[in-house]
């Protein structure tokens, strides 16, 4: 149970934007110092200035979370300057769509580069600092959030690459719980799976690193990109309440995370389907709506 933040360390991926902006902003209020990460750079700059002038020490990085050289070396920037830090966030997301087949292997690899190699490089750096600082301090705390998706628990189609990713994320995260829990009784875990909440994610596009170019959109892609621009923009949760939620899951040691509780009918549905063995259900059952207008737009002209 971790219940002072104050004077302690953070570092946040994603951090120019919507959850991980939200979570830098309580981490602010809390007196953390904040270690913010960004690979756009205006937004960077903005965070990083709104933070310091609320009074956080902070430390701001602009990088590709995907690269392994980048990653390392802000890491190491972080232990000399803080130590170990107690809390890691790893947050940077990226979002794409269309049918599965029409993903090209540059979008697999911008997707799963961001969304999934970079919670596994969050991981495996700040993981063996924590635990080496946990163990010279029995009284030394720290939690690990990754941010995944109702997506990874779910396969709504149309968002293949992104599904493949965040279910990737899950499995990581659920994984470093219990190896977390064989070696450290003070070390956590969490797992955040948002659905619907405006953030910057539905514009993620914006950040494709060079070479990285997206190709002319096929349709299913502009159908998927207009569907989650108006699912998301018209999310009535908002960023801040779900990073909330954060903090309160790190101060209770809660593993999973939802901003949507109520959509937990739909995993429950896929669960029994698997458990049954039947064909995998609708993820939209609890709003068909989706369904069939994605459904109806793919199949007219």
């Amino acid at each position: 149970m971790i219940t002072n933040f104050r004077g302690k360390t953070a570092v946040l991926t994603g951090a120019g934007s919507g959850f991980g902006l939200e979570c830098a902003r309580i981490g602010a209020k809390l007196g953390m110092n904040l270690v913010l990460v960004d690979v756009q750079q205006d937004a960077l700059d903005q965070a990083s200035a709104e933070m310091t002038s609320a009074g956080a020490e902070v430390l701001s990085f602009r990088l590709d979370v995907a690269n392994a050289q980048q990653m390392e070396a802000m890491s190491q920037a972080v232990f000399e300057r803080f130590g170990a830090p107690h809390f890691v966030f790893n947050n940077a997301g990226v979002g794409s769509g269309g049918l599965v087949w029409e993903t090209t292997v540059k979008d697999w690899e911008w997707v799963l580069g961001v969304n999934l190699w970079g919670v596994i490089h969050g991981v495996r750096l700040f993981t063996p600092m924590m635990l080496a600082a946990a163990a010279k301090d029995p009284s030394w705390q720290g939690h690990i959030v990754n941010t995944a998706s109702m997506a990874g628990l779910l396969n709504p189609p149309n968002m293949g690459v992104y599904n493949v990713s965040k279910h990737a994320v899950v499995s990581l995260s659920e994984t470093l719980y219990q190896d977390l829990r064989l070696v450290s009784d003070q070390i956590g875990a969490s797992v955040l799976c948002p659905y619907f909440v405006p953030t910057g994610i539905s514009q993620s596009h914006r950040n494709r690193p060079a070479g990285v170019e997206a190709e002319k959109p096929t349709r299913s892609q502009l159908i998927g990109q207009a569907m989650t621009d108006k699912a998301v923009g018209s999310g009535k949760v908002t960023a801040a309440e779900v990073a909330q939620k954060v903090f309160d899951a790190m101060a209770a040691d809660q593993f999973y995370i939802f901003s949507h509780p109520k959509a937990l009918g739909n995993v429950k549905n896929r669960m029994e389907c698997i458990v049954q063995q039947t064909h995998p259900t609708d993820p939209f059952a609890e709003r068909p709506e989706i369904g069939r207008d994605l459904k109806a737009a793919l199949r007219a002209g």
